[in-house]
């Protein structure tokens, strides 16, 4: 018999979230099987920011985006010239 593969729940905590003129989508998920929960944040050029850490909720993920957000601004999820290219 052929494993299924687990469906991914979404947090009602994810959505867009805008500030200071800038404008993020914050996902925070979990597979059904996993009880931890991921964060990850995209900005409009569509560069993803994922936390290698997971969360017990998908409160304490928000609040880690928050705090993130409290500590180094929503800039610092623009693309800003610091991303490193993977070796063709």
């Amino acid at each position: 018999m052929k494993e299924r593969t687990p469906n991914i729940v979404h947090s009602g905590l994810s959505g867009l979230v805008s500030r200071d003129d800038v404008t993020v989508e914050v996902f925070i998920y979990r597979l059904e099987s996993e009880p931890k929960w991921s964060l990850e944040v995209v900005n409009s050029a569509g560069t993803s920011i994922v936390w290698d850490d997971l969360f017990a909720s998908d409160e304490d993920a928000f609040a880690e985006f928050e705090r993130t957000v409290a500590e180094e601004g929503m800039r610092t999820f623009l693309d800003n010239g610091n991303v490193i290219q993977f070796r063709h």
